[in-house]
């Protein structure tokens, strides 16, 4: 498994589902799709994707830092 960062390239609106993705080796299209239908369910999704787009790095801050 790779580090999570939220990639540079491929992403949509923040990277946090490409981030998801390739964390946790799905396409990044599985992990939108997920996404979505958990939205159909009641709790915090929109607030936990906001929370960790803030919260991941991106990876280009990443690489710079190592």
């Amino acid at each position: 498994m790779s580090a999570l960062a939220r990639p540079t390239h491929g992403r949509m609106i923040g990277g946090v589902c490409a981030a998801l993705a390739r964390r946790f080796g799905t396409s990044a299209t599985t992990m939108r799709v997920l996404f979505l239908l958990s939205c159909l369910l009641p709790g915090p999704q929109f607030l936990l994707y906001i929370a960790l787009w803030i919260l991941l790095p991106s990876e280009d801050k990443t690489r710079t830092a190592w």
